[in-house]
């Protein structure tokens, strides 16, 4: 094999190593500050139709539907964990609660799922709905079932992760 054949190769072979390295870097880039999500315009996001849970809570008629919740001054306030004190209002559409860039209150541990909980606006209360978290959403220091959503009292510590909230007026 000549000069020119083997510079060549040797060339290409450096080539190929730095893609290698460059892919591995941007991997682990993704993998630890996630991907970018992109917002959907606002005439798509007003067409879709919001979540809601499908059954009435247990005791409700099957007739109710879910209605906006009573009152613009109901809020979250964060009362333990990374963000105390923290208050944020909740409007008429549902929250969700996760890890995940893309939730409405974004809790950062180790002991909170992506998508963990959400908060749906049902008549004059909130319902808390886990979705299938992996250590559980807790209500006054009871788990509460993936099955089927709560009503959340206000005042009433709501525990996701190593967070706690309550809901106010």
């Amino acid at each position: 094999m000549n000069e020119l054949t083997q510079l060549l190769l040797q060339y290409a072979f450096l080539l190929v190593m730095w893609l290698f390295v460059f892919v591995v870097v941007f991997s682990l880039r993704a993998d630890i500050f996630g991907v970018r999500v992109r917002k959907l315009p606002s005439s798509a996001t007003a067409s879709a139709p919001p979540s809601a849970p499908s059954t009435p809570p247990s005791g409700a008629p099957a007739a109710a539907k879910p209605a906006p919740a009573a009152g613009g001054g109901t809020r979250i306030v964060i009362t333990s964990g990374p963000k105390a004190g923290l208050e944020l209002p909740l409007g008429r559409d549902p929250l969700t609660i996760g890890r995940s860039s893309e939730s409405g209150l974004v809790i950062r541990d180790d002991y909170t799922s992506s998508h963990h909980a959400r908060l749906v606006p049902w008549g004059e209360q909130w319902m808390l709905h886990d979705l299938q978290s992996t250590n559980g959403t807790f209500l006054d220091g009871r788990k509460v079932s993936p099955d089927a959503p709560v009503p959340v009292p206000f005042g009433v510590p709501v525990k996701v992760g190593a967070t706690t909230f309550e809901l106010r007026k």
